[in-house]
């Protein structure tokens, strides 16, 4: 059955566009009028019919079976058949601070890191990085990694789509987390798709410190494979952890002195030195391997 991401913000071109409401606030048996986006892919790439079903997530928590009940040249709607409160997300809160790379490394890292459970990423500039935007093409290329993930979402069965966080230097980024560690009211810089859903509670977490701050590292001898902390931390309930991953090029060593002092510990995942499109994938998947053996032995 086809999922489509119900944006409770704008989707459209249009920054007037009035906003959707929560899917929660309508009864079973409601009628939705479709976004502009699921109509041009429901309805009319994949010529949907009048009386075909499919699933409505808007990422404030679990998902809605929907019959398409009207269908004209530029709207359509829904009605609401019934609601499942699974979200399928996974047990850990993750953000990643990611390196901005050039074209499909990007897109890549942002879609397998969305079917990963990823929580959000914080775009970021570095040193050694090849990608700085200029003001001009911030709100485009939000835009565009944003829609990136929630196709990701659609795909793989999350609900709940991460939040793609507007870029900063990294130097910016860590001096913030120095900063702000107990102001939790900043509002988080996101495109117009999900500015409202960054609002719930579930994404507010993000607000908090986080419970463990780990650098993905190049291997280097003497250090630890895994610092101390990091099975301490899996065992609580709902842990948060931040990633920082850095370009091709890796940090400069004055970054990497920032991040350790923010509490970034360095964390060598095997012999090899991993691409920046791959990095996220592999912390990710073995993030969520080591919390499944912690609860199996628990």
């Amino acid at each position: 059955m086809r999922r489509f991401f119900y944006a409770t913000s704008s989707d459209s071109s249009d920054k007037n566009a009035p906003t959707c409401p929560q899917l929660s606030t309508l009864a079973i048996g409601a009628n939705v009028e479709l976004t502009e986006s699921i109509v041009h892919h429901w309805c009319r790439v994949l010529r949907a019919n009048n009386g075909d079903t499919g699933i409505l997530f808007d990422g404030f928590g679990g998902e809605y079976q929907v019959q398409l009940n009207s269908i004209s040249k530029k709207q359509a709607t829904a009605t609401l058949l019934s609601h499942l409160e699974t979200d399928r997300n996974v047990a850990i809160l993750t953000k990643i601070g990611l390196v901005m790379s050039r074209g499909e490394r990007m897109d890549y890292a942002i879609q397998k890191s969305t079917e990963l459970g990823v929580t959000a990423i914080q775009l970021l500039s570095s040193h050694h990085g090849e990608v700085n935007l200029k003001p001009a093409q911030v709100e485009k290329k939000l835009a565009h990694w944003q829609q990136v993930a929630i196709a990701a979402c659609e795909q793989c069965g999350l609900n709940r789509p991460p939040l793609i966080i507007a870029p900063l230097s990294i130097d910016d980024w860590l001096s913030n987390i120095a900063a702000n560690e107990n102001d939790n009211d900043k509002e988080m810089a996101v495109s117009p798709i999900v500015a409202e859903l960054s609002k719930d509670a579930y994404y507010q977490a993000l607000q908090q410190p986080a419970d463990l701050r780990l650098q993905l590292s190049v291997p280097a001898s003497g250090q630890p494979l895994m610092p101390e902390a990091l099975p301490v931390v899996l065992k609580q309930q709902a842990p948060y952890i931040e990633l920082l991953i850095g370009p091709e090029g890796g940090l400069s060593a004055d970054e990497c002195a920032k991040a350790a002092d923010v509490g970034f510990a360095p964390w060598q995942i095997g012999p090899r030195v991993l691409r920046t499109e791959t990095a996220p994938v592999v912390a990710l998947a073995t993030l969520a391997s080591l919390a499944t053996l912690h609860t199996l032995h628990m």
